[in-house]
């Protein structure tokens, strides 16, 4: 659900809808895709009731986009729970 306020000038808040799984992501995943000449990295968050795909970043080099895809999939998978190779 999301709320929206009437002035345009405000970002609209956003909230969790109650018997969601917002808060358990059962898997993490980065991609490193070629854009215009650069690299972007994308995480993809993969919950129970959907997937999430949000741009993170672009970088110059594949090197730089992969180093940083590679950190950031580290990070992440720190917050998930349970085993993460079965």
């Amino acid at each position: 659900m999301i709320v929206v306020t009437e002035d345009p000038g405000v970002r609209p808040k956003t909230s969790v809808r109650s018997g969601s799984s917002a808060e358990e992501a059962l898997d993490v995943q980065t991609m490193v895709v070629p854009e215009r000449g650069r690299w972007a990295v994308e995480i993809v968050v993969i919950f129970a009731d959907g997937v999430v795909r949000t741009r993170i970043d672009t970088f110059p080099t594949e090197a730089r986009a992969h180093l940083s895809a590679g950190l950031i999939k580290h990070a992440a998978e720190r917050d998930l729970r349970g085993p993460l190779n079965g």
